[in-house]
Parts: C-alpha cells; structure tokens; sequence
C-alpha cells in the first residue's frame, strides 16, 4: 500500500496560502517533485518528520509561492502531515501511540511507521540525490545548527547554506541521516526552535540557497570558519524517571530542571552553575553513552547535596524545558569544551 501522495510540479494556487491550508491540501505524507533547470541531476529535501517542528513545511511553501525554478530538480519529501496537524497544531511529535519516525529507519519495518520510514528510502533510491537535507526544528529554543556522520567538504558546503555550526555525531538512532549517507552526502539542518522568528529565517534564506544553487558539494570561496563539534553525548532519562521543570525541587519529581536550561543552548556551562536537583545518584536517573557504548554519565553531570552541576565545563546543545520531548527523547546533548 503506498502511503505518500505524490506531486509534480504542484500549481501553487492549489496548495493554500498558510502552512495548515498547504497540509490539509496534501492530506498526509506527501513526495513533491520539483523540475530543475538542469533535469539530470537531482537534490532531496526532507522536513516534518516530527509533527511539532514545522519551519522546513513552510519554508518549502514559501519557495513554492514564489513560482521559481531549482537549478536542479528536487525531490521534496513531508512526512508526518497528520501528526502537525493533530490538534493543537505543531504540537505533537508524532501520533500518540506511535514510535518516532526518525528512529525507523533502520528495519525490521514491522509497524505503521516503519513502513513509512521504508518508503522514504525507497523514493530516495528511486531518485539518485546528489545531496539529502533533513531540516528539523530543534526541541528548544537556541541557534542553529547541521549535524552530520562524519567531517568533509561535501558535508561542510552543505550545511555553510544554512548555519555555521556543525555537530559530527557518531550515535546511532536509526535516522534517516545514518542511512541515507551510505549512498550520498546527508546532513541534518537544525534550524532553532519552532517558536522562533530567526528559525523561520534561517529555514527560508537556506532552503532557498539549497535550491537555487549550481553546486552544494563545493564549498564557496573564502567562506567563515566553521564551528565544529565532536563526540556528542546524549543525556537521557532512566525509564520511569519523573521530570519536572521549577525554580525549586519538586517533590514527587526524581529531576527538577530549571525552567530557563534552554538559555545555555550552545553556551559553555562552567562546573559551577547550577542545571536543577536530582534526588539520590545520578547513575540512578540518568543514562548516557559515548561513542564506545561506555557510560558516560559521570563524565557529563555530577549532583552535590541534590543539586545538579556538570561535571566539566561543557556545551550543550538540544536543551529542551519540554518534559515530553525529555522524557522520550533526550534532554539534552552535550560536548566537551
């Protein structure tokens, strides 16, 4: 059963004129082809596959408003359409019940959303891209970002459209970037929260440069540094940990966070400042693994007399005050400094 609709060169006077009238006119998971002006090569685009981060939906409408032609073709897939529009809109990751797609991509494909996650690769090998981008809003409010598997100057060109920061990850999730990379460039682009104006700014001013121009893999003349960062490390939580996010502990909570964590979103944390309140061990809580599957948790958070400290002076990135998103997902990155 093929669960994506697909269009080609969509009018866009038929596809509404704000991002809930442009979801509700594709009415589910939707592959748009775009013809290029050099129609023998061809670029992917990737956005929604988490229902709560739209900016990468809206950019693409935006470009698609102004009646433009790529250089190149491009295969734009928007994945979960009905999870955004979920009530309240944007709010919902993915459809309660359901598994987060970017964690599918690796089989067995055995549920709904892994038969999802199988099909995007299937378009994608259909077409051939010469590059993949991913565009996600993150779970906080904070700077942009790309992330990728390893460091080149394929990589590099890539996410220089879009941002200055680029996170090198060797932690295996089963996202589409780790697939996709085996048969051509692949980048994540974490443009900044939903909330945020500069995320919409920077998801529009990207995609259209990712659009528009000859060459992606090669970087431009004389660009600015890069910013890089290695050997990230995901802080989770134990299952069945409680979270809570308040200016003082919460009682029936093992984690307290401080409602304002998002704020060091790619701030160095020194030892000394103060994340929140643990009640016993942080081992007990919280999980993290490096790049060798070794614990990790010692070497990121430490608690003092119930108060959490980083361990070293780190940076952290991906800090959400969203307990959902913490709780299933992670509450943060960290790298050290």
């Amino acid at each position: 059963m093929r669960r994506f609709r697909f269009l080609r060169n969509p009018d866009p006077a038929s596809l509404g004129s704000d991002l809930e009238s442009f979801l509700r006119a594709l009415g589910g998971p939707a592959c748009l082809f775009l013809e290029g002006a050099d129609s023998s090569r061809t670029r992917a685009f990737v956005t929604l596959l988490h229902g709560n981060e739209p900016s990468g939906a809206r950019a693409l409408l935006h470009w698609l408003q102004q009646g433009r032609q790529s250089a190149v073709n491009v295969v734009c897939i928007v994945a979960s359409v009905n999870a955004a529009l979920q009530p309240p809109l944007y709010s919902h990751r993915m459809l309660p019940g359901a598994r987060d797609l970017n964690r599918c991509f690796r089989p067995p494909f055995s549920d709904e959303q892994g038969h999802l996650a199988e099909e995007i690769l299937e378009i994608l090998r259909l077409h051939h891209p010469e590059a993949v981008v991913d565009m996600h809003n993150t779970s906080g409010s904070g700077p942009a970002f790309g992330v990728c598997t390893h460091r080149d100057r394929h990589h590099d060109a890539l996410v220089s459209l879009f941002t200055r920061r680029l996170v090198i990850t060797d932690i295996g999730l089963g996202a589409l970037m780790e697939i996709t990379e085996e048969s051509c460039p692949t980048v994540t682009v974490e443009v900044g929260g939903r909330l945020d104006r500069e995320a919409q700014l920077t998801a529009d001013a990207g995609l259209v440069r990712y659009f528009t121009a000859d060459n992606v893999l090669t970087p431009v003349a004389n660009p600015e540094t890069l910013e890089y960062f290695e050997h990230s490390i995901r802080l989770e939580l134990n299952p069945g940990m409680a979270l809570a996010y308040a200016d003082q502990p919460v009682p029936e909570a093992d984690v307290t966070l401080l409602p304002d964590i998002e704020r060091h979103n790619f701030q160095p944390v020194d030892p000394a400042v103060a994340l929140g309140w643990v009640k016993g061990d942080a081992k007990r809580v919280f999980r993290a693994r490096d790049g060798g599957g070794r614990c990790a948790v010692a070497s990121l958070v430490r608690v003092e007399e119930g108060a959490l400290f980083p361990a070293q002076r780190l940076k952290l990135f991906m800090v959400t005050n969203n307990p959902d998103i913490a709780q299933s997902d992670c509450i943060c990155y960290a790298v050290e400094v």
